[in-house]
């Protein structure tokens, strides 16, 4: 009877226990709806639209918008992105390509010097380094299908925002003073960023160009962007700073719907972004890879977990360098990539405490016969739906340049592309034939928006900003969650590490114990020091709550969630 009476109220407890009270640091909890995102004022517009009753896919559109608007660096309607959603009345995943794509006019070598040489200026800076925005265009093909609200009351938000205008915060007063030397020769760009520099922590930004423009959008949906007077703007402004864009191409940019790519990691399942993104291709082989080995027993961000990380993180990455690409112009190789007999295959190849030189590995030969300034939001809603969305204009600010006269800030996804076999892009990534520029193509990217499952239900959405640096983000999220037991909080704050494959270096966060990256040391193993270049806004469904933890890295992050 005792036995009985105790394990009654060990099961009550267990039940009632909401937070983790081990937990370092505490995630915000609600129980109709969360909304994480990397500026607070665009997390409350997404919170706003889930207690007025709409779901997930109405609060990441408005969501998206006010990103544009408040989050200029990274979010956007210059640029594109993926979104891989679970729709609950379906009991269906779903993936959505808005990635930017090349303008008919781009060919391969416009971006090569007489010599051959790569002009990484014209590629990354100004009209000719933008690719067909896509962000729009994703936006209403995800509302048409799955939204519940008008779309017109989804873009108010964003509207008043960019009218009557916010203040900024001391993060992004640092931040858009950091970006004023490249920033600067654009006088439209100028007008709106720099009326008083430095830019002061508190100062008023008002962006009535913006307003306009997303007004338009909001009475005339797709249209209003890609047809009528904006892609009249938009058209002559390239024409006439020798850009390549035309009405043509903003008129035939469309979004595509794709399969999601489906992994699993012992007990649970992964649902996640297929090409053109090389995330998800390459989360799943890296976690293939991993579940031959007893990562607990190793210890979390012990030397030889970071080395074990290290060694499947630079069999990814080459394979990245040769086989990904925009699969509607190559035939990628996902299924080989991600088959669990070639992560074998890999797995034999590690010993535990080693280190395989990056020459010595070559991209599938075991093979059986992208800016750091991207942005992520997840949200959950009441009726079951959960969203991960990844969007992005590149680099910080992306090409630097507003849009004349629309008030939008160009990305410059052009610099995605191989503009030359063996040249690295602005993140030091390698690329060759799969993605090499053609007209209407979209670069490959790194964007890895992810939602896990485990018993068939959506337990973990999450996604980053980084650059080559999400996917290896996005993975050690997944295993601080699902293999280490951490509360979404306490897993995002965990320090990271990265490799690439080329050039042979750990990169590690700031913040990993010292005695670890002596060890390292040690071994000869080169360690590359950096500070934060990653965000993970991520939600954990569990114990019928939604916990949601905007990451620390980014002070702007927030988190809210929903309650009756």
């Amino acid at each position: 009877m005792r036995k009985m009476i105790f394990a009654l109220l060990l099961s009550f407890n267990t039940q009632a226990q909401i937070l983790n009270t081990n937990s370092i640091i505490h995630p915000s909890v609600a129980s109709n709806g969360m909304v994480v995102t990397q500026h607070y004022l665009a997390t409350k517009v997404g919170k706003s639209i889930l207690d007025q009753g709409g779901n997930a896919i109405d609060a990441s559109v408005a969501v998206a918008f006010a990103l544009a608007v408040v989050l200029p660096r990274a979010g956007n309607i210059g640029g594109g992105g993926f979104i891989v959603l679970h729709n609950a009345q379906e009991n269906k995943n779903y993936a959505l390509d808005y990635r930017e794509m090349a303008p008919a006019a781009a060919h391969r070598d416009m971006y090569l010097n007489e010599d051959g040489s790569v002009n990484q200026t014209t590629s990354r800076l100004g009209y000719l380094s933008g690719g067909v925005p896509g962000t729009v265009a994703g936006m209403w093909e995800a509302h048409q299908k799955f939204g519940s609200l008008p779309w017109k009351d989804l873009i108010q938000p964003a509207i008043k925002l960019a009218k009557q205008g916010f203040k900024v915060s001391p993060f992004m007063a640092d931040s858009i003073n950091r970006a004023y030397s490249s920033m600067k020769n654009y006088p439209s760009t100028v007008e709106i960023f720099f009326q008083e520099y430095p830019v002061k922590s508190q100062h008023l930004l008002v962006q009535k160009d913006l307003a306009a423009t997303l007004t338009r959008i909001a009475n005339n949906g797709r249209d209003g962007f890609y047809k009528g007077k904006t892609a009249k703007m938009f058209a002559q402004a390239m024409k006439k700073n020798g850009g390549l864009i035309t009405e043509d191409d903003l008129n035939n940019y469309k979004a595509v719907w794709r399969e999601p790519l489906v992994g699993k990691y012992k007990d649970f399942k992964i649902i996640t972004m297929p090409p053109p993104s090389s995330g998800g291709v390459h989360l799943i082989q890296m976690l293939n890879i991993l579940e031959n080995f007893k990562l607990k027993t190793l210890g979390h961000n012990s030397k030889d977990y970071i080395l074990l990380l290290a060694e499947s993180m630079k069999y990814a990455y080459a394979d990245r360098s040769k086989y990904l690409g925009d699969p509607d112009f190559y035939e990628v190789p996902v299924q080989a990539l991600i088959d669990e007999t070639y992560a074998n295959l890999i797995a034999d190849n590690i010993e535990i405490g080693k280190s395989t030189a990056s020459d010595a590995i070559y991209p599938g030969a075991i093979l059986p016969t992208e800016g750091l300034e991207t942005t992520h939001f997840s949200v959950s809603d009441r009726f079951g739906n959960t969203v991960s969305n990844t969007y992005t204009i590149n680099s910080s600010y992306g090409a630097k340049v507003v849009v004349e006269g629309l008030g939008f800030l160009l990305n410059n996804e052009m610099d995605d592309f191989a503009a030359a076999p063996g040249i690295p892009n602005q993140f030091g990534l390698l690329g060759g034939e799969a993605n090499r520029i053609e007209p209407f193509k979209r670069p490959l990217s790194s964007m890895t928006p992810t939602i896990v499952f485990k018993d068939d239900k959506p337990y973990l959405v999450t996604g980053s900003p980084g650059g080559s640096r999400i996917i290896t983000t996005v993975l050690q999220m997944i295993l601080n969650v699902i293999e280490f037991d951490m509360e979404v909080s306490d897993a995002t704050i965990q320090p990271r590490i990265h490799h690439q494959w080329k050039p042979d270096v750990i990169g590690v966060e700031k913040g990993l114990n010292s005695s670890i990256i002596n060890e390292l040391n040690d071994l000869n193993q080169k360690i590359y020091l950096h500070g934060p270049g990653t965000s993970l806004e991520s939600i954990v469904l569990k114990n019928n709550y939604h916990y949601g933890f905007g990451d620390t890295r980014r002070p702007d992050s927030s988190a809210e969630g929903t309650n009756d």
